[in-house]
C-alpha cells in the first residue's frame, strides 16, 4: 500500500545524512519509510568543513548498490541546506530516524527550523530497539581500532 495525497501526487521523502557509513539503522529507516512513502531520496550531505565531495560520491555509490533492485529509492549528494535539496527533489517531507531522547530533542528543533524555512514537515521514525545503539560514529570507531563492525552494516 502506498500513501498518496488527494491529488495523487507522489509522496517523496528526503532522508538526509552524512551516512558515514550507512548502517543497518539507516537501512531500517529506509525500509520502513518505503511502507509509508512512494519514493525515498537518500541525500548525502557534503560538508566542505568535514568531508570531500569524492568521499560523499563513494558513499553514494555504495548506497546505490544496496538499493539497485529498489526503484523507489534514489540517492543524491548535495551541499547547502537540506530543505533546498529536498525541494530540488520534489520531496513532500523530510524523513529522520530517532534512536534516543537526545536525538529526539535535536530532531524536534531541526524540524521546527526546517518547517519555518521551507514549509516542509519532518516525519520521525523511531529506531528498532535492536538498532538503538548503532551509529555511524560507533561503527567508525570500531573500524579504527580494527574491530569487525560488519554486523552493524547492511549486506
Amino acid at each position: 500500500m502506498t500513501a498518496k495525497s488527494s491529488s495523487n501526487k507522489k509522496r517523496i521523502a528526503f532522508f538526509a545524512g552524512s551516512f558515514d557509513p550507512f548502517t543497518i539503522g539507516h537501512a531500517s529507516i529506509v525500509e520502513r519509510g518505503l511502507a509509508i512513502f512512494d519514493e525515498i531520496v537518500i541525500g548525502i550531505g557534503i560538508n566542505s568543513l568535514k568531508t570531500s565531495a569524492e568521499e560523499a560520491e563513494r558513499r553514494a555509490r555504495h548506497i546505490i548498490r544496496l538499493y539497485e533492485t529498489e526503484p523507489r529509492v534514489k540517492v543524491v549528494t548535495y551541499s547547502g541546506l537540506t530543505v533546498d535539496a529536498a525541494r530540488d527533489e520534489d520531496a513532500s517531507c523530510l524523513l529522520r530516524g530517532v534512536r534516543s531522547v537526545k536525538d529526539f530533542e535535536y530532531e524536534r528543533d531541526m524540524a521546527d527550523i526546517n518547517r519555518q524555512l521551507s514549509g516542509l514537515e519532518t516525519v520521525l521514525l523511531y529506531s528498532l530497539p535492536e538498532h538503538s545503539a548503532v551509529s555511524s560514529s560507533v561503527v567508525r570507531e570500531l573500524q579504527a581500532f580494527g574491530k569487525d563492525a560488519s554486523r552493524y552494516l547492511p549486506d
